[in-house]
């Protein structure tokens, strides 16, 4: 373990560190006539004990303590105080700004190596209490990984399930949860809800498992009736998410539930408006639609680009959150990005069909 001795006196430093390397072996001793000089050694470098006597010039020992105590990762460091056995006052003023034990002048071998070794046990049980909660912080981190990539996986499997019924492919869903990650960094969001976007918005049509295939397969428009019924999906998604105690899940659960729903609260299935639509809902509105107007369909072929902006564009305030639309636009290279990343498939001929979104209906 490392000994720093702190003496302005070189003979009392060069006594102290034969002591030490004679009675204590196996410790490395640095010693420092200057206190500014320790100070600015243990400001860098790790230490397990130090030696520290009081009257010193430039710094004395109260004043030392109470600098060294101040850098973070030295609170803990025991300090043995080195003073007159008359220096009362200074004794009681070092303990209250963090000495630890004191020896007396002139210094006695045996008190010396009992001190030592008694504040070394100290400081090696900091050590294996430190190293024991790292080592637990880091279990912690691998189990809270590990279901948290367990949910991720049980995400997926259910957005395929969707998928599997659905004329959508799985690059949409890739898109879109980029997309909507996206949006939630340039509106400022924190990593950990970006994350959560990431991971929940694969849900958002995860309802469309309850919808019949004459229906959700139709390749025309559908009726009043029939939209009525598809529409149904957002609350068959919500169901099936709800009851989780995961955080991730309760997302997802909401964005089920409200990605449908419209700014000016024309939307399904509650007619929320505005910020009374949950706002992981909101930024999916956007990031969906966009992808399903730029996406290519066995019915439909891919809007331009820029054709899909202006729609955006003529929608704020009333389809769309106007802050989430400003959000995504501002990034038109990432939006390429994300597009030229996650492809369709080849599919075969593209035949003309009303809008892709079931919103078109």
């Amino acid at each position: 373990m490392r000994i720093v001795i702190v003496d302005d006196n070189p003979t009392n430093v060069l006594v102290l560190k034969r002591l030490i390397e004679q009675k204590l072996s196996g410790h490395e001793t640095i010693s420092f006539t200057s206190p500014v000089e320790a100070l600015t050694w243990c400001e860098q470098e790790e230490s397990d004990l130090i030696l520290l006597d009081y009257m010193m010039p430039e710094v004395n020992g109260l004043t030392f303590i109470q600098r060294f105590r101040a850098m973070r990762e030295n609170r803990e460091v025991p300090i043995i105080m080195i003073t007159a056995d008359s220096d009362k006052n200074i004794r009681y003023q070092a303990l209250e700004v963090g000495a630890n034990d004191f020896l007396n002048k002139p210094i006695d071998q045996l008190e010396l190596v009992a001190r030592v070794n008694n504040s070394l046990a100290l400081r090696r049980g900091q050590k294996q209490l430190r190293n024991r909660a790292e080592w637990l912080g880091n279990e912690i981190k691998k189990a809270t990984a590990t279901i948290k990539a367990q949910e991720r996986e049980a995400l997926i499997m259910l957005s395929k399930a969707a998928e599997f019924r659905d004329p959508e492919t799985g690059a949409h869903i890739d898109r879109m949860s980029h997309y909507s990650q996206l949006i939630a960094a340039n509106l400022g969001m924190s990593v950990k809800d970006q994350e959560m976007i990431l991971d929940a918005a694969p849900m958002h049509d995860i309802g469309k498992v309850g919808t019949p295939d004459a229906i959700l397969l139709k390749p025309g428009k559908l009726s009043v009736e029939e939209f009525a019924i598809m529409k149904e999906h957002a609350t068959y998604g919500h169901a099936i998410l709800k009851d989780s105690d995961s955080p991730l899940l309760q997302i997802a659960a909401n964005i089920a539930l409200c990605h449908h729903e419209k700014f000016n609260g024309l939307g399904y299935p509650r007619g929320l408006k505005g910020e009374g639509i949950p706002l992981f809902a909101r930024i999916v509105a956007v990031a969906d639609v966009f992808d399903a107007l730029t996406s290519e369909r066995p019915y439909k072929s891919a809007w331009e680009m820029e054709r899909a902006v202006k729609l955006l564009e003529d929608e704020k305030g009333h389809h769309f959150d106007p802050q989430c639309v400003e959000a995504f636009l501002q990034d038109r290279d990432a939006i390429l990005r994300i597009k030229e990343r996650h492809q369709d498939e080849p599919e075969g001929a593209i035949l003309e069909h009303p809008l892709c979104s079931d919103d078109a209906n």
